[in-house]
């Protein structure tokens, strides 16, 4: 059971995001790019003001795995920086706290290019 609850939470959370999403793409006539950097910005404005780290720490993977997660991480970083470098920080920080799942990202999308075989349109 106490294995249980964290993943429902984290299920449940993730999913309510993904599923707002969903709507908006449904519902109105946004792209997919910018829904999704819509939820970057919400992430980064929520973590701006406090709100998504107990957020985070509540819902677990569902609240850091979806882009919003990302979002947060980056000012996250940047306060991180600019406390340790100064003004600086504003141009490293967001790089150095989200170079993970960039450079993963960056892979993922190598190797799916190598594997795949487009077609032309």
């Amino acid at each position: 059971m106490e294995t249980f609850l964290p993943i429902l939470k984290a299920f449940l959370v993730g999913g309510a995001i993904c599923l707002l999403g969903q709507i908006l793409l449904d519902f109105t006539k946004l792209t997919m790019a910018r829904i999704l950097v819509m939820l970057v910005i919400a992430g980064a404005l929520l973590g701006a003001v406090g709100l998504y780290k107990p957020f985070a720490a509540w819902a677990g993977a569902g609240a850091t795995v979806p882009l919003s997660g990302f979002g947060s991480l980056m000012v996250e970083g940047t306060k991180k920086a600019i406390e340790e470098k100064g003004w600086i920080g504003i141009l490293t920080g967001p790089f150095t706290a989200a170079s993970a799942g960039t450079g993963f990202a960056i892979l993922c999308g190598l190797a799916a290019s190598l594997v795949a075989k487009p077609k032309e349109k």
